[in-house]
């Protein structure tokens, strides 16, 4: 049975619907001065932003502690410095992103040439999560700042103290009719959900990220869904043990395991299980102590966000453990601290509980193979997953891997750092989702891509004008297929 865990009930901030709808007229009034804005005026607000960002980093470490007691170098390293990275690496490359892009243009065509231009697409919305609250907002927020549009945000109400302060930083930064955020829950969503934005941007769950795509139909708008799922990992014979247990536990357990990158779960050799769980136990007793007690008293290890999601993980736990999975380290919880251990679990199964969908929690279920077929017939029988993890020494096995197998993005011997190179775009396939950003990435998914032709003498052409008949017609006909 459950335990059921009291909640410090919070007040939560309504939709203010008349503030919501004054902000997207406003806003739609002012896309057209955005748009035409010059790569000095959108370098100068991502400028101001960036040192808004610099002067309160303190506060914000406070808030998102005040969240889920996640340690202040974790949020310098997974909050701050990807943002001020994406800042700047924007700021270096906007003015070259934002020119016109020459195209070729094939003999028929010949007198004329071709360029594509990049426009602001106009009203966007940006629905954030939780997990990494201030990341996700500003990296989307950046994009669209950079492409010349206008931003309303929406924070997640499970994190109010970084709500309330990424709320008071985009007050500071910018007025209204640019960039406007709101707090709130649901009712704030669906109040947003049901305005004619140009773009909605969504990083979440797939539940909502359907009822996002349903709310961007009714407008024709373009849509980014940025959602998860179960990310798998892979350690073949030929792997560094150490190294992957060491590179796996950081990465399922940065953040309380709440991270939609994280490592899943884990496919191991069967020649290298035993050696792998050492490593882990060991890797887990330096990261958090090497006692239980130890463990929950370290201030490196996140909490869940909430009694819900703890509760979740929980069950997903015991209900894996009944079914006959055997726990190698941790399986401790403490309800009113929302406190789940960094935990390991061998002998699972696919049809057990914690196999069933994303965890999003610090348990790590691990699963034993001989062929590489079982792995891909296990991978391929699921949802596309939003990133996977591959170790091993053997180039051919790698590739053995990509060939068959999907992702959004995948590493080799390491997890995680994809998303931290502004070169790459970041996003999902299928049900991990729709669409990439990051970089010049999340330029152009917040840009429309308007193709322009331009004639400048007389067009080849005309030979194909009507009347479709004589000696014009043949040699047209036979003009046209010379030049295929």
């Amino acid at each position: 049975m459950l335990e059921l865990v009291p909640v410090a009930t919070e007040s939560k901030p309504s939709a203010d619907l008349a503030r919501i709808q004054a902000a997207f007229q406003a806003q739609r009034a002012n896309r057209w001065v955005m748009s035409r804005t010059t790569t000095a005026e959108r370098v100068a607000r991502l400028k101001r932003l960036r040192e808004a960002i610099i002067a309160r980093r303190d506060e914000l470490a406070e808030a998102i502690h005040q969240d889920f007691r996640k340690p202040a170098l974790e949020v310098e390293l997974t909050e701050i410095h990807p943002t001020l990275e994406e800042l700047n690496h924007t700021v270096k490359h906007l003015s070259s992103w934002m020119k016109p892009t020459r195209v070729g243009t094939p003999m028929l065509l010949a007198g004329s040439s071709a360029h594509v231009r990049y426009e602001a697409r106009g009203v966007v919305l940006v629905l954030a999560p939780w997990n990494y609250p201030f990341q996700l907002l500003m990296a989307p927020l950046i994009a669209a700042i950079a492409a010349g549009n206008t931003v309303i945000c929406k924070p997640s109400e499970k994190t109010p103290h970084t709500a309330r302060f990424l709320s008071r930083l985009v007050r500071d930064v910018f007025p209204e009719n640019e960039v406007a955020l709101f707090e709130g829950g649901a009712e704030t969503a669906e109040a947003l959900l049901e305005l004619p934005f140009d773009h909605f941007f969504f990083t979440g769950n797939p539940r909502i990220g359907r009822k996002v795509m349903e709310a961007a139909a009714k407008h024709l708008a373009s849509v980014t869904l940025e959602l998860g799922g179960k990310s798998p990992a892979i350690v073949d014979e030929t792997a560094d043990v150490r190294a992957a247990a060491e590179r796996l536990a950081w990465g399922k357990f940065i953040n309380g395991g709440q991270t939609c990158v994280a490592p899943d779960y884990v496919f191991v050799h069967e020649s290298r299980q035993q050696a792998f769980i050492d490593e882990l136990k060991a890797v887990i007793a330096r990261f958090y102590g090497a006692t239980e007690p130890e463990r929950q008293a370290s201030a490196d290890f996140s909490r869940l966000v909430d009694a819900t999601a703890w509760r979740r993980v929980k069950d997903l736990v015991d209900r894996t453990v009944a079914a006959g999975a055997k726990v190698e380290v941790g399986g401790v919880a403490d309800g009113p601290s929302r406190y789940l251990a960094p935990t390991v679990l061998t002998g699972v199964t696919a049809d057990m509980a914690i196999m069933e969908g994303e965890i999003f929690g610090p348990v790590l279920p691990v699963m034993t193979y001989r062929s590489r077929d079982e792995v891909y017939a296990h991978i391929q029988g699921g949802e596309k997953p939003l990133a996977l993890y591959v170790f091993s020494q053997d180039k051919r096995a790698i590739e053995d891997v990509f060939r068959n197998t999907t992702s959004g993005g995948a590493v080799v011997n390491n997890v995680l750092i994809h998303v931290a190179n502004p070169n790459l775009p970041f996003g999902g396939v299928g049900m991990s989702g729709l669409g990439h950003y990051h970089g010049v990435y999340g330029f152009r998914t917040f840009s429309h891509e308007r193709a322009v032709s331009v004639q400048w003498m007389k067009s080849l052409a005309a030979v194909f004008f009507p009347p479709y008949r004589g000696k014009a017609q043949e040699w047209a006909s036979r003009a046209s297929r010379l030049l295929e």
